[in-house]
């Protein structure tokens, strides 16, 4: 057994958008009436979970990225989905503060809250050993990948109470939080200390979410997207680029799931977008009751 498959439930794989997670049938309708706050949405599972968002009927996207360009374009794939789903667009870096806080801000003036946020921008430099490494390459990867989601959510949470909140009134779900891990996060590959470090970091970021604001309502998952051929895909070593079969509308579809209530008995842990989401709604049980998909030292005593 390879060690990626020691680091998955044993599920029905899936590599592609299949009915329980697609936003036109089993997901149709599940996000109207929300409004959505994504950030690295220019391109890959940024633009295609916009995308199947609005293919669900949300009521709002508030994109952000750094690629102006980009962001015009998932404009465009969002309409031709969904003409009534608003659209606003922001280049910003994640890493800046202010730049963040402000784009919230903006949303939430625009559209009167958030409801969904998608922490999706991420980065990864090249895979050499850490004696080897250059410092601000393999820091950038902390600064984007942990600093990034961390803004994001210290701006975003407060907005995400308000919904989880309004929609419980109502008997629905809301209060979603979506950071974008890795199954990296669990692996020890040769050169990858920077990618992988800052993606356990995400995991473990979203436990403390859970653990400090679960009871204001806020559902936070950490999600692997599966291995999509995005830029930041490619980037990886040739050899790496054999387990890039997955496409971005994988994820994207359950992005959707996670957001709309299906998966809240799952809020605080690591999920693959790979995993079938029947089959894991069915381990409930055994997840919980065993505390498994969080990051943990295991001894014997």
């Amino acid at each position: 057994m390879s060690s990626l498959q020691k680091q998955s439930l044993d599920l029905t794989a899936h590599h592609s958008i299949y009915p329980a997670i697609d936003p036109t049938r089993e997901l149709a309708g599940s996000a109207t009436d929300k409004v959505l706050f994504i950030t690295g949405a220019s391109r890959g599972i940024g633009q295609a979970t916009a995308v199947a968002f609005a293919a669900a009927g949300v009521k709002a996207i508030y994109a952000t990225a750094r690629s102006e360009k980009g962001l015009e374009e998932t404009r465009s794939r969002v309409a031709e989905v969904n003409t009534d789903t608003e659209f606003m667009a922001s280049s910003i870096d994640v890493t800046d503060a202010r730049q963040v806080e402000l784009a919230v801000n903006d949303c939430v003036s625009k559209f009167g809250g958030i409801d969904v946020v998608d922490a999706n921008a991420g980065f990864l430099g090249p895979w050499v050993k850490i004696a080897e490494s250059d410092p601000d390459s393999w820091w950038m990867n902390f600064e984007v990948n942990v600093k990034g989601a961390y803004h994001t959510a210290r701006y975003t949470l407060s907005h995400l109470v308000k919904s989880a909140s309004y929609h419980k009134a109502k008997g629905a779900s809301g209060g979603h939080l979506i950071m974008v891990s890795s199954v990296g996060a669990q692996l020890l590959v040769d050169g990858a200390s920077d990618y992988q470090t800052s993606k356990h970091a995400v995991n473990r970021l979203v436990e403390f979410v859970q653990n400090d604001h679960g009871d204001e309502g806020i559902k936070c998952f950490a999600m692997h997207p599966g291995g999509v051929a995005t830029e930041i895909g490619k980037a990886m070593p040739d050899y790496m680029h054999e387990y890039l079969n997955d496409d971005p509308e994988l994820a994207a579809g359950f992005a959707v799931w996670l957001s709309s209530g299906r998966a809240d008995w799952a809020k605080g842990r690591y999920l693959s977008a790979n995993w079938d989401v029947g089959e894991l709604n069915a381990m409930k049980e055994e997840i919980l009751g065993d505390d498994l998909l969080v990051n943990r030292l295991r001894v014997r005593w």
